[in-house]
């Protein structure tokens, strides 16, 4: 019997927490439950064992959480952990099923791998997904679970990788969201699902974790149960409370098995549980579901892909050009593309004080003197300065001139990432860059830590879905950040398309001091069609050509240009020199949208000379 089988007359019951419960056996000592696989088996066996007993259909492995970088082990040890954890539970089962003659399942559990940074890391990522599918499907599992996810990167490639290898395997989805039905990605429960629904090597989507039974009934309300999957649900047992440095749920099955009963009233047909969840639970829930007829379910016929109307369209032309289409394009900024043949953006970099009177008036210069836009830097470096957003509403304020503040992912988690877009929208903040931001500096790593909740790209995901609910009728338009210099640039360019398809209008690059950059750009430029400000960086002395080509990573100064630079030149032959290496670029750069100029030291006096360089694009 398959599971799709036994779903045609059942409601299938999965098994509950196993790393809470763990926890629970463990009293406070080694609370990582995959190690276990390996340290005690006899413990997994037996938790496993608890939850057959208590009812449970579905059996899930206890290797939620062994991803590579997650445990810090290498793809050798992964594979005899998850071969562990797949022997373990199967072990188990066929006892319980040889002992009752009730037929269980076995389910690979694979959590989000880690991915915080714009490294790189993604493609490894993909790989390791692939690789715990294979190592499951070899192990004879009846179900692929992707469990806790925030988004559905990761799932659609990885759901259709095995399927193309076991066609006949099970693949779920579950998602996690909080009280207020967003992800940890700030995607709503409603459109996850949706996006989810479109999967076609997905089987069956839901949501699990992040909240209780009593909230994630409330959330049912506003959500339409997918028609053409199965729906499955398992909420946490409640919320944690502190005793004695530990987290420890209530009990609180009675309660529980109260809102199941009505959750399984919105067509759910895969019922579970998850943090906090124990025999107890799953003995409740098992109970109900005897009670309930089997959800009717039709295996959908293949359809065409559907997008809503809201969100930004990508889609190929016949010269491979990634094609944008926004039906609300408006803004100043965006309205700049359409009047001007280049659009001139000033970077000016907050005080590390208190007194803004230095930038306020260089602000107003920059006006006098033509910029089209101010960028407002977020801590480059990781070293504290006035914040970009607070500074840049000021500025607009003064000065009349658009702003795009920057916004790195470095320094705020996800709630405050999303009060502080709210904020600077009801300042008419309506550009920003959104990058992942430099890391903490080593010195201050022991009182500073970096957050990351997000990449650039999930931000990027999150401002998307705040544009649709909330800034539908004017939205917040946002940019990204291009490293042409990137060794792999075949990456960078790939993940240039990722941003564009997060909804990315523009790009600011890295400064450009060579034509070898100019030719990438030329090709990505090309490739995609989008909106480029070239990055340009005058280097004012030989010292601070120095300090660039050697201290600030991701800038490629090559020897060629030092070697223009003396160290007993003047401050005004230093500028000079600096002007004219990036002019000869700037000639060149006849594909660029607009020009990004970072001006060393906010030296506003540079922007006349380098501005007069524009004439030949007028």
């Amino acid at each position: 019997m398959t599971i799709r089988e036994y779903l045609k007359h059942h409601r299938l019951v999965t098994d509950g927490a196993m790393g809470t419960y763990y926890a629970e056996h463990k009293q406070g000592s080694d609370l990582v439950s995959e190690w276990a696989n390996l340290k005690e088996p006899e413990l997994i066996a037996q938790i496993h064992r608890e939850y057959l007993e208590a009812g449970a259909v579905l059996l899930r492995t206890n290797t939620f959480a062994a991803g590579r970088c997650t445990l810090g082990i290498s793809a050798e040890k992964q594979q005899e952990l998850v071969r562990a954890a797949c022997r373990i539970a199967r072990q188990e089962m066929e006892r319980f099923e040889k002992r009752t003659g009730k037929k269980c399942f076995l389910a690979g559990d694979i959590g989000p791998l880690r991915d915080i940074s714009d490294t790189g890391e993604e493609e490894n990522i993909e790989e390791e997904y692939k690789d715990l599918i294979c190592l499951f499907l070899s192990e004879g599992v009846d179900a692929i679970l992707f469990e806790t996810f925030s988004d559905i990167d990761g799932i659609l490639q990885s759901a259709e990788y095995a399927k193309k290898k076991a066609p006949g395997i099970f693949c779920i989805a579950e998602f996690s969201v909080n009280k207020n039905g967003y992800s940890p990605s700030g995607i709503r429960a409603a459109r996850l699902l949706k996006q989810a629904e479109e999967i076609e090597a997905l089987d069956a989507i839901g949501l699990n974790c992040g909240v209780g039974s009593g909230h994630m009934l409330a959330l049912l309300h506003a959500i339409h149960p997918p028609k053409e999957k199965y729906f499955c649900i398992s909420p946490n047992a409640g919320y944690p409370e502190q005793l004695q440095n530990r987290m420890v749920f209530m009990k609180n099955a009675k309660y529980f098995g109260e809102n199941i009963r009505k959750i399984a009233s919105y067509r759910v047909a895969i019922l579970g549980a998850c943090c906090g969840s124990t025999p107890e639970y799953i003995k409740e829930l098992a109970e109900i579901a005897e009670t309930l007829p089997p959800v009717e379910f039709r295996v959908p016929e293949k359809k065409k892909k559907t997008e809503s109307p809201d969100e930004k369209k990508i889609s190929s032309n016949s010269d491979n050009k990634l094609e944008i289409s926004n039906s609300a394009v408006s803004g100043r900024l965006m309205e700049l593309f359409e009047r001007k043949k280049k659009v001139i953006a000033v970077e000016l970099d907050p005080p590390y004080h208190a007194d803004d009177t230095k930038i306020v008036q260089a602000a107003i210069r920059l006006k006098e003197l033509g910029a089209d836009v101010l960028t407002i830097a977020d801590s480059p470096q990781g070293r504290s300065r006035m914040d970009s957003v607070l500074t840049a509403v000021k500025l607009q304020n003064i000065t009349g001139l658009p702003v795009m503040p920057h916004i790195c992912c470095r320094d705020k988690n996800r709630i405050a990432m999303r009060s502080m877009l709210l904020g600077a929208y009801a300042n008419d903040i309506r550009n920003i860059l959104l990058v992942t931001g430099d890391p903490v500096p080593s010195e201050l790593r022991s009182s500073a830590t970096g957050v990351f909740d997000y990449n650039s790209t999930k931000l990027m995901g999150m401002v998307r879905e705040m544009n649709m609910e909330h800034f539908s009728d004017d939205p917040i338009f946002y940019g990204g950040a291009i490293n042409q210099g990137r060794l792999q640039f075949d990456k960078e360019l790939d993940r240039t398309k990722k941003k564009i398809e997060a909804g990315a209008s523009w790009f600011l690059t890295q400064p450009v001091y060579c034509e070898e950059e100019v030719k990438r750009l030329r090709t990505l430029k090309a490739e995609t069609g989008t909106r480029l400000f070239a990055g340009i960086m005058p280097l004012v002395s030989y010292r601070n050509a120095n300090f660039v080509k050697n201290e600030m990573v991701g800038i490629y100064v090559p020897d060629k240009v030092l070697s223009e630079y003396r160290p007993d030149m003047s401050r005004e032959e230093g500028e000079e020199t600096g002007v004219r290496i990036v002019q000869r670029i700037m000639e060149v750069m006849d594909f660029a949208d607009g020009f990004y100029f970072m001006l060393p030291f906010n030296r506003v006096s540079l922007m006349e000379k380098l501005l007069a360089s524009l004439e030949i694009y007028q």
